[in-house]
């Protein structure tokens, strides 16, 4: 699988986003375990669990399944990662991105697309037309590409 980034907004810099550190800041203990799956997610971007225990077994020392496992719900847990269902397979997904941001489903590619413009028409939008929502904490677009574009 391979991982295309679309960053529209200009506030989101890509150098120094994601480190390491920032486990510490989300409150957990950094241990090796947790310290290895958070270096495999900053180099996967988007991955579901198997993806990212292979990746451990080429780059780390390998963890069992259930450690990765009970790591990746810890970092979701604290809102380091989140997860994304792809709408065709229901594949889950693993994602480090976690400001607001969109997903372009490209077959067995994801594509973010950082755009605070269109998230910002997207609640003015549900505003005018539908007034009792209120509190929206994300908008998160799914866009799948039609398979002749792909």
């Amino acid at each position: 699988m391979r991982i295309f980034s679309i960053y529209f907004a200009s506030s989101n810099k890509r150098n120094g986003m994601y480190s390491v550190e920032n486990i510490k800041k989300a409150g957990l203990k950094l241990t090796p375990q947790r310290q290895a799956v958070y270096e495999a997610m900053m180099a996967l971007r988007h991955a579901r669990l198997e993806e990212i225990v292979a990746y451990m077994k080429g780059h780390h020392n390998a963890m069992t399944l259930s450690t990765v496992y009970r790591v990746l719900e810890s970092f979701c847990s604290v809102g380091l990662l989140t997860l994304v269902c792809h709408p065709e397979t229901g594949d889950c997904y693993y994602d480090i991105t976690t400001k607001e941001h969109h997903h372009v489903f490209n077959g067995t590619n994801i594509v973010d697309l950082c755009d605070d413009e269109l998230s910002e028409m997207v609640r003015e939008y549900i505003s005018a037309k539908r007034p009792e929502i209120k509190d929206i904490d994300r908008i998160q677009i799914q866009i799948t590409m039609s398979p002749k574009d792909i």
